[in-house]
């Protein structure tokens, strides 16, 4: 990939990430390595290393909360889940993008 595409490629990721992990998590709640995981394999991060700082400023801006689970076998996991202020904020998200990608798709298309 070349730097420009790269350069732009990761500002959306940037802006759109924290929506992602609340669409993900407002299917189910995940552990962060499964969250991780679904999100490497969308393209939306490189790895699990970007992810738990943006964990940690959602969980202290109340759009997600943990609880830790112990299966039978292995060990402690924290699990994330979405809260009614996270869902809130997914729904404005959502409505917003709604509204801003056919604009920017038009804009962005090459003339015909």
């Amino acid at each position: 990939m070349d730097i420009m595409r790269e350069r732009i490629t990761t500002n959306i990721r940037k802006g759109v990430l924290e929506y992602c992990v609340l669409g993900l998590l407002a299917r189910r709640e995940m552990y962060g390595l499964e969250l991780a995981d679904r999100l490497v394999e969308r393209g939306l991060i490189a790895g699990e290393g970007s992810l738990y700082p943006l964990l940690a400023r959602m969980r202290q801006a109340g759009t997600v909360e943990t609880h830790w689970q112990t299966p039978e076998q292995g060990h402690a996991r924290r699990y994330y889940s979405v809260t009614p202020r996270g869902r809130e904020q997914l729904g404005v998200f959502a409505a917003v993008w709604h509204d801003i990608r056919p604009h920017v798709d038009e804009l962005t298309a090459e003339e015909e």
